[in-house]
């Protein structure tokens, strides 16, 4: 079955992308959530509007995004854990709990956007990406000290 996608669906496309999906997909998932339309002239003139809608919604996001983005350039948390012999950590340190010391702080900042790399599980400055849009991201400094 043709589909016109009305959002981003991950490995499907992207809006107003006409791909073909299996029926069951389409009746059961995309179409009853709003994710796409069944492919019509009608729905391809309803889509256009909507991809400007979408684009000019982006484009705003994407506007406050960089400004916070800017405004985590200048954060330093610190967080304190406690430790063991050689400096080894008892736990690691989690994305909740950086998200936790960021709304101390005054950002409200969702922990799945916080994106750990490696686990951090002994004492030392460790650099964080926060992912605030899909195009950007910006690197906290995370202090983790003895506690």
């Amino acid at each position: 079955m043709k589909v016109i996608l009305r959002q981003e669906v991950d490995k499907l496309g992207t809006i107003g992308d006409v791909v073909t999906v299996k029926d069951g997909y389409a009746r059961n998932f995309l179409i009853p959530r709003g994710y796409a339309y069944y492919a019509s002239p009608k729905a391809l003139r309803m889509i256009d509007a909507e991809k400007r809608q979408h684009s000019a919604r982006m484009q705003k996001m994407k506007d406050s995004a960089e400004h916070l983005a800017m405004k985590l350039g200048d954060v330093q948390i610190t967080i304190p854990m406690q430790v063991g012999e050689e400096d080894r950590l008892f736990g690691t340190v989690t994305n909740l709990m950086i998200a936790q010391e960021l709304a101390d702080r005054g950002f409200t900042i969702d922990r799945r956007h916080i994106l750990i790399e490696e686990p951090i599980r002994s004492l030392g400055i460790f650099d964080v990406k926060i992912k605030l849009h899909p195009e950007v991201i910006a690197t906290i400094k995370v202090w983790v000290i003895s506690a």
